[in-house]
C-alpha cells in the first residue's frame, strides 16, 4: 500500500505527457507514394508545419507523407538533413496540428523520467516511459563508405523499436528534448538533444537545407577528472576518446583510444558539446590544437577537421 501513490503519481505525470506530446508527432513515410522507401516519426515544431526526424529515416527522398494520431493527413517535403547530428526537418503542405514545445536537454539529469512517443512498427501513437540511462554519449555510424559519428546522444531505457526513429523524446513537463535516433540493444535507446547545438543546426537546416559541417571522427564520453588533474587544470570533466575512426581527421593527428581530450582550439572541452560548438562548417581545413592526456603524460595534437561529406 505504500507504493501506491508513488505509483498512481508516477502514472500522472506519464499520462499527462502523453496527453501533451502525443497530438504533434507523426508517423511518416518517405519516397514516393507508390512505393515509400523508409518510415519513421516526426514532431511538429513550428506553427507553419515544419518537423523534426532524423536524416537517416528520410535517407534521400525528397517527399514523402506525414499521418497524425487525430487523422490528419499531410505530403510532405523534405527540407534538409544532416548525417553528423541525425537530424532533418520536412513540411508539411497541407493542414498540421499546432507544434510542440521544444526543451533543452542541457537540463536533463541521470535518472530523470522521461516519455518516449512515436510510431514503432507502424503503431501510431505509442507511447513509453523510462529514464535517462546516461548522457553526453557518442554514436558510431555509417552511410556508404564513410563513418560517422553523432555526438552527446542521450541514452535512455525508454523502449524504442522501428518506426520510434524521428519521434518525441518528452520530459516531465511535455518539453521535447531529443529526438528517437536509434536502438541500441535491449533495453538501450538513444536520442538527439535539443541544445544549443542542434539548434544551430536545425536553424541551418531550415535556412540552407544542409549543414556545411566539420568532422573529426572521434567516438567519446564524458568522465569527471581525478582531483590532482583537475587541481591541475582547472576544469572538472574531459572527454575520454573511445574509439577512433579509421582515416578520420582524428586518426591521422595521431589520436588514440583511451586519450584523455582535455581541450581543442585552446579551450576546455568538458563533454560532446562543447567539441560540436568548434566544428561548424568556419573550422574545416583549420588547424585545430587538441591537448589529450595520454600515459600520464600532456601531449599536443593538430587536427584538420574535414569537410562532412554529403555522400
Amino acid at each position: 500500500m505504500t507504493d501506491e501513490p508513488a505509483l498512481d503519481a508516477y502514472s500522472h505525470v506519464v499520462a499527462t505527457v502523453a496527453e501533451t506530446v502525443t497530438p504533434h508527432v507523426a508517423a511518416l513515410q518517405v519516397g514516393p507514394a507508390s512505393r515509400p522507401t523508409s518510415a519513421g516519426s516526426a514532431v511538429v515544431f513550428t506553427g507553419d508545419g515544419f518537423m523534426l526526424t532524423n536524416a537517416h529515416v528520410v535517407g534521400g527522398a525528397t517527399q514523402g507523407r506525414a499521418s497524425f494520431a487525430d487523422g490528419t493527413e499531410t505530403d510532405i517535403d523534405v527540407v534538409g538533413a544532416d548525417p553528423l547530428s541525425d537530424l532533418a526537418v520536412v513540411r508539411g503542405r497541407g493542414d498540421m496540428p499546432p507544434p510542440a514545445v521544444l526543451g533543452d536537454a542541457a537540463s536533463l539529469r541521470v535518472g530523470q523520467l522521461v516519455v518516449a512517443v512515436g510510431n514503432p512498427l507502424g503503431l501510431a501513437g505509442s507511447v513509453t516511459a523510462g529514464v535517462v540511462s546516461a548522457l553526453g554519449r557518442s554514436l558510431p555510424t555509417r552511410s556508404g563508405g564513410a563513418g560517422r559519428v553523432i555526438e552527446d546522444v542521450i541514452q535512455t531505457d525508454a523502449a524504442l523499436n522501428p518506426g520510434s526513429s524521428g519521434g518525441a523524446l518528452a520530459d516531465s513537463a511535455g518539453r521535447i528534448v531529443g529526438i528517437n535516433t536509434a536502438v541500441a540493444g535491449i533495453g538501450l535507446g538513444l536520442a538527439v538533444p535539443v541544445n544549443d547545438t542542434t539548434r544551430r543546426i536545425i536553424s541551418a537546416l531550415l535556412r540552407d537545407g544542409r549543414v556545411r559541417r566539420a568532422y573529426l571522427g572521434l567516438v567519446s564520453t564524458p568522465v569527471p577528472l581525478p582531483a590532482p588533474l583537475a587541481a591541475r587544470t582547472g576544469q572538472r570533466r574531459a572527454l575520454r576518446v573511445v574509439e577512433v575512426v579509421p582515416g578520420s581527421p582524428a586518426d591521422q593527428a595521431g589520436l588514440h583510444p583511451g586519450d584523455l581530450v582535455l581541450s581543442a582550439g585552446r579551450r576546455p572541452v568538458a563533454d560532446a558539446q562543447s567539441l560540436q560548438r568548434l566544428l561548424f562548417g568556419d573550422a574545416v581545413g583549420v588547424p585545430l590544437p587538441v591537448t589529450v592526456l595520454r600515459n600520464d603524460a600532456m601531449v599536443d595534437v593538430i587536427a584538420v577537421p574535414a569537410e562532412l561529406s554529403r555522400a
